[in-house]
């Protein structure tokens, strides 16, 4: 495993941004050879006062981004990297509480519950009656998205 990670800010601290970058590196090659997935608190890490910037600028956006409104305000923000995302949970004052880098296909906070799921679908089936095997005949092979 290459350990070398460029810093593409080079006026970026290297306190601990260059060990972060190579953590993360490390995680995101076994989350591709395994699917393991990996997590990085970054209030755990004594970081300098420009080091939580630098990362975020080292890291850069990328497509995706969500705001969750559960139990105080929280946002999902994956990087430029796929599967490296930035998570943070806001408090009440709406300052971050906790901030984490993680490295996975998708954040768990973004999966839906299957407690939830199973609500969700009583739900529904309130509302249009019970499931039966002729429910999906309003979808036919000739709408327009069928093939040619």
């Amino acid at each position: 495993m290459n350990n070398t990670v460029p810093l593409p800010c080079p006026d970026a601290p290297a306190s601990l941004l260059r060990p972060v970058l190579a953590e993360i590196a490390a995680l995101l090659e076994r989350l591709a050879a395994t699917g393991e997935s990996g997590r990085i608190d970054l209030a755990s890490l004594p970081l300098g006062p420009g080091d939580a910037a630098a990362l975020e600028e080292a890291l850069g956006t990328g497509e995706v981004m969500a705001e969750l409104l559960v139990a105080g305000r929280s946002t999902v923000r994956e990087t430029a990297y796929a599967g490296v995302w930035w998570v943070r949970h806001f408090g009440g004052d709406d300052q971050i509480a906790t901030e984490t880098i993680e490295i996975t296909r998708v954040p768990e906070i973004l999966l839906s519950h299957p407690a939830d799921i199973a609500a969700a679908a009583r739900r529904l089936g309130d509302h249009t009656g019970p499931a039966s095997a002729g429910a999906t005949d309003a979808i036919t092979e000739d709408g327009p998205d069928a093939g040619p």
